[in-house]
């Protein structure tokens, strides 16, 4: 049996890109930027077979790094003992200037920092886009939804 046999037997996606919809509808995002992630062997392993939840996940700051909690990455279904916990909080990658100027607008009232998409590189590393923004209320979130029904009425009428 070939490797590639191996990983399609697995449910492996070559170029896997999770992507945390809600984040975009409740916050308004005003930065982007692209973290590594601290993992373990059976963490990638599941994020590779899509296996990631980003149900209530957020980053904070502790003594001048930066993680994320809550981000439910599940158990490899092939792991042994040694599997990993799935909620445990998780160390991102970025360089002092990145880190700086998110903090930095994190102290302003309102700041949060949300994960946005994990994504497999071409290099396989697995990598974290997060967000700067602000909290939508409740009727930004309305003008979301008219936006967004508007664009479908617009592409029924293409087509």
């Amino acid at each position: 049996m070939t490797k590639s046999k191996n990983r399609k037997s697995q449910n492996f996606h070559p170029m896997a890109e999770l992507k945390n919809r809600s984040a975009y509808f409740e916050y308004a995002i005003e930065e982007k930027f692209i973290a590594g992630m601290v993992l373990t062997g059976t963490e990638i392993k599941s994020i590779r077979a899509s296996r990631v939840s980003f149900n209530d996940s957020f980053c904070y700051f502790s003594k001048g790094e930066l993680f994320v909690k809550s981000l439910h990455i599940a158990e490899y279904s092939h792991g042994t003992s040694a599997n990993h916990d799935p909620l445990r909080e998780r160390k991102l990658l970025l360089t002092k200037r990145e880190l700086k100027k998110i903090e930095n607008k994190i102290k302003e009232r309102g700041y949060t920092i949300v994960p946005l998409r994990i994504f497999i590189t071409d290099k396989s590393l697995a990598k974290m886009e997060i967000g700067v923004g602000k909290g939508k209320k409740l009727y930004d979130k309305r003008e979301s939804i008219k936006q967004r029904e508007s664009d479908r009425e617009l592409r029924r009428q293409i087509k």
